[in-house]
């Protein structure tokens, strides 16, 4: 690759790519001059051949229109289709209309008015000079409004401290090259040991740092040392990112950072300061690792994060399977964080009996990240129950939804029914009882209040202990609902012997209750099991009305899913038992 190439292609002609946005064609700059060329010679032809036009009116008048009457109305529309050129095509558009007038047009109208003494040309003359005038004015104004955007769009995609592209230019670029279906691979970077500087030397020596490494960067990206086309960017703190194009393969892609990494690890010296840095690099191909802008960035991220566990100064792709365990080892450390500051919540899903009046909400945990992204409960539920943390969050949870519960008896009259999911563990620990009593006393909640949820595969964990749980719950005045029945390990004997209130039907029995007349008797045998059996029957995830047809229609009890109710935040929940009152 030469430097002439990198030169035309660096990141400053990159930079401009991605903020001047489309450009207008060439096409219609052919197109403007043939409107300007097509009426101007009309208009000459007229001026060397006179003559007329006949036109019959209403009525069968004829009147005779001289050519020159359209004269002015065709120099009108070419000196516009100058003035468009110059908006168009700003400085190429401004010297070609400025030929055109000065150079040619012009002198052709003086000429005629001097030595043929042709007085018609005079009003084309001077129409001729005001166009110059117009498109000069255009030009000018047109170039101080340039400036000032150019100026504004730098500020908006630069970073101040390094003068690197900064995160808004990154996803542009990734936006524009997903369109063009151009490949690329960016790399997430992140300077290990940063903070270090900062908490030792103060944040002006770290800016410096930042600075040089930005320097360096920006020095070899618009070099000819990498032989690829890359594209460097500050994302914020120690964050950068690059975006290499141009490459062959996989292996040129290394060779690349590699250079980065070796330019990284020279030493930077600081006001007689000697610092040698390292950083972690992970990157994400387009389109072979992701189709996305958010899914290459994330998948950059997470191999980026991946080749800090592996200790400092690692390049990795992204590789689901090998990330796999490191984004589980993040989510643990969220988890540990959450419940640490007491941030973990809960969100209420309003459960209906089949006539539509509510019956009472299930309490479901959520969980954000440090940056307030939600993650999914199929996510960090089974890393809770993994690493031993789900009765922690199962006890948080159970507070709230008790804590509501008090709120709805002290502002209401509703006697609604609160269901709270308890994990095998947590049910299983030796201090479950005495944790729920204490928590009921605390709030002053009756226990026919809650509903305790449990799976049917904790009978196959600890039978005796489970039901003798169970059993002192159902004491206090608690009901107990089955979960999911029909999923694992469904035994009726073990159904009937246990102390149980609710039977919860499982949302992908709903899923497909309608898709044939089996599936729909399936559902209709589990109804009928929990009526035999004394049982109220819940159905999870209904969505549509016709599966609420078909669930009325074979006598299920109550009514859970999105076709009644989202899960909603507890101020909301407060206003629909307030509406419900």
């Amino acid at each position: 690759m030469t430097k002439d190439y990198k030169k035309n292609q660096g990141m400053d002609r990159t930079l401009r790519d991605i903020t001047i946005g489309n450009k207008v064609p060439w096409s219609a700059f052919v197109l403007l001059l043939l409107i300007y060329i097509i009426p101007s010679f009309f208009t000459r032809y007229v001026a060397t051949n006179p003559g007329v036009i006949n036109v019959t009116l209403v009525g069968g008048v004829v009147r005779s229109v001289p050519f020159s009457s359209f004269a002015g109305v065709l120099t009108s529309i070419a000196n516009l289709a100058l003035m468009f050129l110059v908006i168009l095509f700003k400085k190429s558009g401004y010297i070609t209309t400025v030929v055109i007038l000065v150079a040619y047009q012009l002198p052709s109208m003086v000429i005629q008015f001097v030595k043929a003494g042709n007085t018609s040309v005079v009003a084309g003359l001077f129409t001729n000079l005001f166009t110059l005038v117009a498109v000069t004015v255009i030009y000018f104004m047109n170039k101080k409004n340039m400036r000032f955007q150019q100026r504004i769009t730098s500020q908006a995609i630069t970073d101040r401290l390094t003068d690197l592209p900064n995160r808004f230019a990154v996803s542009e670029l990734i936006e524009k090259l997903i369109r063009d279906q151009e490949r690329f691979a960016f790399l997430s970077i992140d300077i290990n040991n940063f903070k270090t500087i900062n908490d030792t030397m103060g944040h002006d020596f770290g800016d410096k740092v930042l600075i040089e490494i930005a320097n360096r960067w920006r020095d070899l990206a618009e070099s000819d040392k990498t032989e690829t086309k890359d594209f460097v960017a500050r994302l914020g703190g120690d964050e950068y990112a690059l975006i290499i194009r141009g490459y062959n393969d996989v292996g040129q892609i290394k060779r690349s950072v590699h250079k980065y990494k070796d330019e990284l690890e020279r030493v930077i010296t600081i006001e007689e300061c000697d610092y040698f840095m390292t950083a972690n690099f992970g990157f994400a191909e387009y389109p072979t690792d992701a189709m996305t802008s958010n899914a290459i960035i994330s998948g950059a991220n997470a191999a980026m994060h991946a080749a800090g566990k592996k200790g400092e100064n690692f390049i990795m792709r992204y590789d689901p399977d090998a990330i796999k365990d490191v984004r589980s080892m993040e989510v643990e450390r969220i988890i540990r964080r959450a419940l640490e500051n007491n941030t973990i919540t809960f969100n209420l899903q309003p459960q209906y009996d089949i006539s539509h009046r509510l019956r009472g909400f299930e309490a479901l945990a959520r969980l954000k990240d440090e940056d307030g992204t939600m993650i999914s409960p199929g996510e960090f539920i089974p890393v809770a129950e993994k690493t031993g943390l789900v009765d922690q969050i199962d006890s948080r949870v159970f507070e709230l939804a008790v804590e509501f519960v008090s709120r709805v008896m002290n502002e209401t009259l509703s006697n609604i029914t609160m269901c709270v999911n308890v994990s095998v563990r947590h049910l299983m620990k030796n201090n479950f009882i005495e944790e729920v009593r204490n928590m009921l006393e605390k709030y002053g909640v009756p226990a026919h209040f809650i509903e305790i949820e449990i799976t049917e595969s904790i009978m196959i964990d600890s039978t005796d202990k489970a039901r003798n749980t169970i059993s002192k719950l159902k004491a206090m005045g608690i009901k107990i609902a089955i979960d999911d029945f029909g999923t694992g390990y469904s035994s009726l004997s073990y159904l009937n012997n246990l102390p149980s209130d609710i039977l919860k039907i499982d949302k992908s029995f709903i899923d497909v209750m309608n898709n044939t007349e089996s599936n729909k008797q399936y559902v209709s045998m589990i109804v009928s099991i929990g009526h035999i059996l004394n049982l109220k029957v819940i159905s999870e995830g209904v969505e549509s009305d016709d599966q609420v047809d078909t669930l009325k229609e074979i006598g299920c009890d109550y009514i859970q899913g999105f076709v009644w109710g989202r899960p909603l935040p507890a101020e909301d929940a407060m206003l629909l038992v307030l509406k419900d009152n």
